[in-house]
């Protein structure tokens, strides 16, 4: 009974910390649907998001400081995004007025819903790391990490080596989260691919919807290939290393702040 209760307890945890994705799904779906003249589909899909965010942050859902590391993750996201489609990774068939070079700012979005989601996760989980690495080892790597997205395009994909350089700098590191007053924990590896294993199944929804499409989807649906599973895993250990320096950052300055107010 107590297995059940926490799974139960752990899913509506999971799902409150999925507002943000859950709008942008909806917000896509329901465009489909519905027409609004003068002001195309894509466009509506990112004046859901700004004011789903603004009311978001004005009812205490996401906090200011959550707002910033958002917004910086729509900047990364929205550089790829331009590269991406540059290259013909994949398409935004559809017109609208907000958009920078074939790139919908609301595209900005999808990755800053993951940034949501790992915020909204680390809060209500009140997630902590064990073991986590040295900030000389895993800021260079989510450098490599992000920087073999681009240039895996001219040169030899380095993806897997850098999957094995993971395992060997997280293999001691574990998360506690606690769900109903139990306190619990979870290799990191492990929960890394979890949540790209999750996105994955978010980004066949996302295609399905038409928010943007792949060269084999150009003609009808199909499932998006399983190994972008490994994308989106790569993709998850730059967001929550970039979301724990953040906090690290936030949480030495007020140590400083009240080692000042003592003197």
């Amino acid at each position: 009974m107590k297995l059940i209760r926490g799974l139960l307890i752990f899913a509506y945890q999971q799902s409150l910390a999925c507002i943000f994705p859950v709008v942008v799904f909806m917000a896509m779906a329901v465009s489909l649907k519905v027409q609004i003249p003068y002001l195309p589909r894509y466009d509506f899909i990112l004046l859901v998001c700004i004011v789903a965010q603004f009311l978001m942050v004005k009812y205490g859902l996401e906090t200011k400081d959550e707002l910033k590391a958002i917004t910086l993750f729509h900047i990364i996201g929205l550089v790829l995004e331009i590269y991406k489609v540059h290259m013909g990774s994949w398409v935004y068939p559809e017109v609208a007025y907000f958009k920078v070079l074939d790139v919908p700012l609301y595209s900005g979005f999808m990755y800053a819903s993951v940034a949501s989601y790992i915020m909204q996760s680390w809060r209500r989980l009140d997630l902590e790391f064990v073991h986590w690495p040295s900030s000389w080892m895993t800021i260079p790597l989510a450098l490599f990490i992000y920087g073999n997205f681009f240039t895996h395009h001219y040169v030899y994909d380095v993806r897997w080596v850098l999957m094995g350089a993971l395992f060997v700098v997280f293999y001691k590191t574990y998360v506690n989260f606690t769900v109903d007053n139990r306190r619990l924990k979870m290799p990191i590896i492990l929960s890394y691919f979890l949540i790209g294993f999750f996105i994955w199944v978010a980004e066949n929804i996302s295609t399905l919807f038409d928010g943007y499409r792949y060269p084999n989807q150009s003609d009808q649906w199909e499932l998006v290939h399983i190994g972008k599973i490994s994308s989106w895993f790569l993709l998850i250990v730059i967001s929550i290393i970039i979301v724990a320096q953040l906090k690290m950052v936030k949480a030495s300055k007020v140590v400083d702040e009240k080692k000042a107010h003592a003197l």
